[in-house]
């Protein structure tokens, strides 16, 4: 298995661009079966480290948007 960094250490933009990748490397079907599960294994942490960058966006989001009381 190659030396991957950690997906916590990586941006949304690197994250993404990487499920990308990984998406359509497993699209094409010719990997072997022990590649293909390492790949999907790796394409759910960096899905779940998109999400959960998005989730933090997301939240910023509304306590900026959600008036104070005064």
């Amino acid at each position: 298995m190659q030396n991957y960094t950690d997906p916590t250490a990586l941006s949304y933009e690197q994250a993404r661009d990487e499920l990308i990748a990984i998406v359509r490397a497993l699209e094409t079907g010719s990997a072997p079966l022990e590649e293909t599960l390492q790949m999907w294994e790796r394409g759910e942490a960096l899905a779940a480290r998109c999400q959960q960058i998005l989730s933090a966006a997301q939240q910023r989001l509304s306590q900026m948007t959600t008036p104070t009381p005064q």
